[in-house]
């Protein structure tokens, strides 16, 4: 129970220091998002009669306050541009972005680390070379440059995938996944890239320690020593690679989304930045926060349920 206390509380604090670093950043953004709403050809009167009705007058720790107050209850406040409720827009757009970050995930854990145990029990082979100059490959092209190859080659001169689009899943689960296997894959490479690498050094270090020997001298081989030996005791960077990636996937959206045409969070922050919109990327910047808190406080409970000494090591401190 206190373990948890201090993980809600550590997840509170940041959550509370991302809403304070975000209300104070977006306004040192040069622009004024009443003069953007009133139009170029608006008078000086007509822009502050905005300002005070959008309540950008009032000194900032009082706009502060109300931005607090409403998101301790829930509220991420409305639009400025439309007088929608952020928080449906948010849900509007998350669905896509979701799903693409959920397709990357599963492509770069299959894909990463496969090729990283393959790496790590082969070392020094040629598939620990191919692995490793693959995955150098892969964290260093950039993603949009892949995303035109995977649309020039899989949706231009072999139409296997549409190039650009989302589907929601109520059209279909065949329908939904075509739409992102290449935005997923383009999204999923470099993560995928990085989890190999953390994963063949982990099987390497594994690999090293006298329990192995132990294991291999009763007879484990193969399969039977790689799952019942490696994998568990080589999980735990992998399980923090993943972690962290969390933030990188939301971020990556952004590219992806303008490359494959697909209107997600990304796309809605980028236009709520471009319009000045304040309640609408304040209100993406908390969400992706949540999200990878969330994520972080799920690695931590995996940590526990992959090696218990952590949890040990937890009650005695």
């Amino acid at each position: 129970m206190v373990r948890t206390a201090r993980r809600l509380a550590t997840a509170v604090l940041v959550i509370w220091l991302v809403h304070l670093l975000t209300f104070l950043l977006i306004r040192l953004v040069p622009g004024d998002p009443a003069q953007q709403l009133a139009g170029e050809r608006a008078t000086a009167e007509e822009v502050a009669l905005i300002r005070t009705a959008l309540g950008l007058d009032d000194p900032l720790p009082v706009q502060y306050g109300r931005s607090l107050g409403a998101l301790v209850r829930g509220d991420l406040g409305q639009s400025i541009f439309n007088g929608l409720p952020v928080v449906r827009m948010l849900a509007d757009a998350a669905p896509a972005t979701l799903s693409v970050a959920l397709v990357a995930l599963l492509f770069a854990s299959l894909f990463g680390v496969g090729a990283g145990v393959v790496a790590g029990l082969r070392q020094g082979g040629w598939a620990d070379r191919a692995v490793s100059t693959v995955a150098t490959v892969g964290i260093a092209l950039p993603s949009f440059w892949i995303g035109m190859v995977l649309v020039t080659f899989f949706a231009l001169v072999n139409p296997w995938f549409p190039a650009t689009g989302y589907a929601p899943l109520s059209e279909g689960g065949a329908t939904w996944l075509r739409h992102l296997v290449l935005p997923g894959t383009t999204l999923g490479l470099a993560v995928a890239a990085e989890i190999a690498r953390h994963t063949r050094g982990g099987v390497i270090d594994v690999l090293a320690k006298p329990y192995i020997r132990t294991a291999r001298a009763r007879g484990a081989t193969g399969v039977r020593l790689v799952r019942g030996h490696v994998l568990r005791n080589a999980a735990i960077p992998v399980v923090t690679v993943l972690g962290l990636q969390t933030g990188k996937l939301l971020g990556g959206t952004v590219i992806v989304e303008a490359v494959f045409g697909i209107s997600g969070l990304g796309s809605l922050a980028v236009n709520s930045a471009l319009e000045r919109d304040y309640p609408v990327l304040q209100g993406f910047v908390i969400f992706a926060a949540v999200v990878v808190v969330t994520a972080n406080l799920l690695v931590d409970v995996a940590y526990g349920r992959i090696n218990p000494k952590v949890n040990a090591r937890v009650r005695s401190s």
